[in-house]
């Protein structure tokens, strides 16, 4: 996995779901101030929806504190439409189905599920600085205390 201070290529392109508006864009593109990226599984799942469900209440605290918010998964745009206007979610869902964000963060894991073993990305959060700089990795996301986790790694690194 990545660590502080590390920088990330980032020029790989991944399709996005922004103000109700599918497009896709080079993932740099998206670090106009620094960015907290939350990675989660899938939508419609109860950790991941706890996940999400908390920092959707707290949105507007991380964007008047300087930061974009960005939650990435495996799921497509057309999921991410129907999820954002469940959950009431405001900020960027980006989809992810081949791992490249995980690729790029060195966070591809080996996941067992039903018996069944695959790679996926790890649950995880980061803060990463305009230019692609790691400023802050939560590697075990606590889902259903995520916006605390994300706070405390906010504070930890000024």
């Amino acid at each position: 996995m990545i660590s502080v201070g590390q920088k990330l290529k980032l020029k790989f392109k991944l399709k996005i779901v922004q103000h109700d508006e599918e497009r896709e864009v080079a993932f740099q593109d998206l670090l106009t101030r620094p960015t907290i990226v939350s990675v989660y599984m899938k939508n419609n799942t109860p950790g991941c929806d706890r996940q999400n469900d908390d920092l959707a209440k707290h949105t507007a605290e991380f964007e008047a504190a300087g930061f974009n918010l960005i939650a990435l998964s495996r799921d497509t745009c057309g999921s991410h439409k129907r999820y954002a206007a469940k959950k009431g979610i405001a900020y960027t869902l980006a989809s992810d189905p081949d791992d490249l964000f995980a690729q790029a963060t060195d966070s591809v894991v080996e996941k067992k599920m039903y018996g069944r073993t695959f790679h996926g990305p790890r649950r995880a959060a980061y803060v990463i600085d305009t230019d692609g700089t790691v400023l802050a990795v939560i590697e075990k996301v606590d889902t259903a205390d995520h916006a605390a986790q994300v706070r405390a790694a906010l504070l930890t690194r000024e």
